[in-house]
């Protein structure tokens, strides 16, 4: 369950659903196929991700599931080519053009925890394209090809999801330091990093607002939720910028966790462009409450081993 991270699939699936409906998506029948087929897709790379962290994780995180014995790599390996392979069928029966898309997303998830995650922004670049791709591949099951005015939705999510991974290595950077990784707060130092993904994240948000002008429905609605998302994303950087040259692992966590609320109202938002404000909110509110409570349950004891973690080391520039 921990390897599940119950807390973030709700995004996903609120992601692919959106993009269906704002494609024209009618009645319950694709939009669901859009959201279970972007959740599925999902799980399958926290399963890949945690299967190749495997060594990373022995290192700062002994507690996850695979280093900490729970899990087997095998088991790993195995339940994120299930999950792939279930998204890609729903995908490919909705609408053979995803496929390219798909196998692009599977290439991206393979290639961050591989490849990208070790060598900064890149990494966090890398992230961030699975929100996009999953909002194009919703609104594809949908209708044939993907409307023009969903590009700058997409583009916004590149940019905010690029700016919450950021934001997750802060929280990382003692383990990614250990490890080897080149992550942008190793490199560069945390107070960067966060003035990184504060400029990431307001181009993000500027950029999904601007496609209110577009709305299938209800301009207004997505609006007023994009600025609820914003309120949540100043909870979460406001302290970051506050805390000077060093910045308490737990804190960067608090952040993170704020973010991964907020990223559930942003993609609610696009659904209430697309759907209305009333349909949005009564999806997002029971999605929201299961990731905050879930979040609370089992978001500590899957970062952070029993004994107390040491701090954030001091920015070098310092």
């Amino acid at each position: 369950m921990q390897t599940w991270r119950p807390y973030t699939t709700g995004y996903p699936a609120l992601l692919g659903l959106a993009g269906a409906v704002w494609a024209g998506g009618t009645g319950t029948g694709r939009p669901a196929v859009a959201a279970a087929a972007t959740a599925l897709g999902w799980l399958s790379g926290h399963y890949l991700g945690d299967w190749f962290d495997r060594k990373l994780d022995a290192i700062g995180k002994p507690q996850r599931p695979i280093p900490s014995g729970r899990l087997s790599a095998d088991a790993a390996l195995a339940g994120g080519v299930v999950c792939a392979t279930a998204s890609a069928v729903l995908v490919v029966a909705a609408n053979w053009a995803i496929l390219p898309l798909f196998l692009t997303t599977m290439a991206g998830i393979v290639g961050y925890s591989r490849v990208f995650k070790k060598r900064g922004l890149s990494g966090n670049v890398s992230r961030g394209a699975l929100a996009a791709l999953a909002v194009v591949i919703g609104a594809m099951i949908a209708r044939p090809e993907p409307p023009w005015s969903l590009l700058p939705v997409a583009a916004g999510l590149l940019l905010h999801d690029t700016a919450s991974n950021l934001v997750g290595t802060v929280r990382d950077v003692d383990g990614d330091r250990a490890g080897g990784y080149r992550s942008v707060p190793v490199r560069h130092g945390v107070r960067h990093a966060v003035r990184l993904a504060l400029a990431l994240y307001a181009g993000g948000l500027a950029l999904v607002a601007s496609a209110a002008v577009w709305a299938p429905r209800d301009a207004a609605g997505q609006a007023s939720l994009l600025a609820v998302a914003a309120g949540c994303g100043a909870a979460a950087f406001v302290p970051l910028l506050r805390s000077g040259p060093s910045i308490d692992a737990r804190s960067a966590l608090r952040a993170h966790e704020v973010l991964v609320a907020e990223r559930l109202v942003l993609a609610a938002a696009v659904l209430a462009g697309a759907r209305g404000v009333v349909t949005a909110t009564l999806v997002l509110v029971p999605v929201l409450i299961f990731s905050l409570v879930t979040q609370r349950l089992m978001r500590a004891g899957h970062e952070f081993p029993t004994a107390p973690t040491a701090l954030v080391g001091k920015d070098p520039a310092a």
